[in-house]
């Protein structure tokens, strides 16, 4: 992309400061997982999020899964997930998906945003999946883990196309600045 993926803007943030003003205060703690270009990103992240350095960013987006894991309280009863590539989604997507999780029944352990009927993100999990998470072997990817619970899963249909927002390359990340205009 030729600068960090974090630190690229939208609607006049970074990637990362607007995922930690979204996810700010319906999260506590939020956790960035900082990798290459650490300094930077944590000097341009702004207030309102803990930091923790993935060791081997090298091994991917697993690896910073796993790294943020480790840091999430003992007593949470759950944690939301989403890439810095996905800084789309809105506040109160957010807030609903929050909200479903915490009224969802015992049976459920996975809530996901669903836009025009595709999975997006973030993704709510509940904290009986942490351990599965942990114990994926490096060349596996997260989604192993919410395929296995695909019977355990909650989905709320949103009318917010952020969601599905996944900037992987210098194309899709004009076609998010492109929906700005």
């Amino acid at each position: 992309m030729g600068s960090p993926k974090a630190l690229l803007e939208y609607r006049g943030e970074t990637f990362v400061g607007r995922l930690i003003r979204v996810l700010g205060g319906l999260c506590d703690p939020v956790i960035v997982v900082l990798g290459h270009d650490a300094d930077a990103i944590r000097r341009q992240a702004g207030e309102g999020a803990g930091f923790v350095v993935n060791p081997d960013p090298e091994r991917g987006q697993l690896s910073s899964l796993q790294t943020a894991l480790a840091a999430v309280p003992a007593q949470a009863e759950g944690f939301l997930f989403t890439p810095v590539d996905c800084p789309a989604a809105e506040r109160e997507t957010v807030a609903r998906l929050v909200d479903a999780f915490q009224r969802r029944d015992a049976s459920t352990v996975l809530v996901i945003p669903r836009f025009a009927g595709r999975r997006g993100h973030p993704v709510c999990a509940a904290s009986v999946l942490k351990p599965e998470f942990l114990a994926l072997p490096p060349t596996s990817q997260a989604r192993d883990v919410v395929r296995r619970h695909a019977g355990a899963t909650q989905y709320v249909d949103v009318e917010d196309a952020g969601v599905l927002t996944d900037v992987d390359d210098p194309e899709a990340y004009r076609r998010l600045a492109g929906s700005l205009k």
